[in-house]
């Protein structure tokens, strides 16, 4: 039997709170970069593994870290004088009967894949260096694999909830429009270093956003005012038709600029990103697997990126939760709100958690009893289905950053 709880609340939804704060950072965010890559290099071994082995092997990638490097800016186009360096860490089996897998070329060929797909103006060979520190797993952790139902591999607990508010949709939807190819086509001056903060109250959102542009595009101080002038036109329109029921949207962009004061009054970069010379980043700090950091929610602590697939509770539940809360949300009728809860109990079969719980916000007239069946029922389908997630996880199907 799995020990499922479903609790109805009172309260209301975030959407109807009074002030709502959301943040979102993009695809060249320092901590985005070490979650997407170290996610990367995860679905990469684990492919391999499967190629060798017919089986997933134990690993965890999910210890990052970029260390910013240095540059030279200048107008009309500077130099990288440093390069950032990227430091792999934690745990991963390099072999079995005798074949062994090559970790550290998987992990850093990689990485160079998707810096070249996804940071135009990052060279993976110039600008950076790579530092694998990828060890053996421990014994018992590796037994886990071999087991019927694998075990969890730590005591953990995750939460997700349904449905995004407004709020937490537009944050999103705006670094996505921003990062776009079409909005690169416009402005190609524009890096993938992005940040939106969405700060609503009451039917008000103010989005501050901060771009890195890209200095070779950018000849001169009136040049750059003047691109972000219709770069902020083109972010502000595109929120105002996003919205469906704010009533008022407004916009700041690069608020640290200002004008006369030169090259200290502008935001520019060499290739797009900060982590060339300003910020480094860190695995786990980034956006929750929902795409967005909603100070609103309950969050758990786990990174998911990097965590293996097949037995890491602090990926699985943390991805799991918000799926099974989105499908309670499209099927239950007179669901407002859901929140879902798991706690893993290190060594127990992923599919009985030790409590897994569902909390509810009901419509008014929406029948209680019949509601909690429901919800028991479809929590208790997707734990039974829990390995096709975890396949689908191993494949790359669910975004973590």
């Amino acid at each position: 039997m799995r020990s499922i709880t479903v609790e109805v609340l009172s309260g209301k939804p975030v959407s109807e709170h009074e002030v709502e704060i959301v943040e979102r950072k993009g695809q060249g965010h320092p901590d985005s970069i070490c979650d997407a890559i170290m996610e990367r290099v995860s679905i990469e071994l684990s492919r391999e593994y499967l190629r060798q082995f017919g089986v997933i092997l134990h690993h965890n990638i999910d210890k990052g870290f970029l260390v910013a490097g240095n540059a030279e800016i200048r107008l009309g186009g500077g130099r990288v004088t440093d390069p950032m360096r990227l430091i792999f860490g934690d745990r991963a089996t390099s072999g079995m009967n005798g074949k062994r897998i090559p970790i550290e070329d998987i992990a850093i060929t990689t990485a160079k894949r998707w810096i070249r797909e996804h940071l135009r103006f990052v060279d993976p060979d110039e600008h950076v260096r790579y530092d694998v520190q990828i060890k053996p797993g421990s014994p018992e952790l590796v037994d886990i694999f071999s087991r019927d139902v694998p075990g969890a591999n730590d005591t953990s607990a995750a939460v997700g909830y349904a449905p995004l508010t407004e709020t937490e949709r537009l944050v999103l939807q705006t670094e996505r429009y921003m990062n776009s190819t079409a909005f690169k086509q416009q402005f190609p001056e524009a890096g993938e270093d992005i940040k939106v903060m969405g700060f609503r109250r009451g039917d008000e959102l103010n989005l501050t956003a901060a771009v890195a542009f890209v200095d070779r595009f950018i000849d001169s101080e009136a040049t750059y005012f003047k691109r972000k002038g219709q770069m902020h036109e083109a972010i502000e329109e595109f929120a105002r038709t996003e919205a469906k029921t704010l009533h008022k949207i407004t916009v700041a962009l690069n608020t640290l600029d200002v004008q006369g004061r030169g090259m200290g009054g502008m935001y520019l970069s060499v290739t797009g990103t900060s982590a060339e010379s300003g910020d480094s980043g860190q695995i786990g700090r980034g956006n929750k697997v929902n795409g967005v950091i909603a100070l609103n929610r309950p969050m758990g602590t786990e990174a998911a990126a990097g965590k293996n697939p097949v037995s890491h509770v602090g990926k699985i539940y943390t991805i799991m939760t918000h799926q099974v809360a989105d499908c309670i949300y499209r099927e239950v009728s007179g669901i407002r709100e859901v929140y879902v809860w798991m706690l893993s109990q290190i060594g127990a079969a992923i599919d009985h958690p030790k409590i897994a719980a569902a909390q509810i916000i009901l419509a008014k007239r929406a029948r209680q009893e019949a509601a909690r069946r429901r919800v028991q029922e479809i929590m208790e389908r997707e734990l039974v289905n829990i390995t096709t997630l975890t396949r689908e996880l191993a494949e790359g199907k669910y975004p973590v950053v």
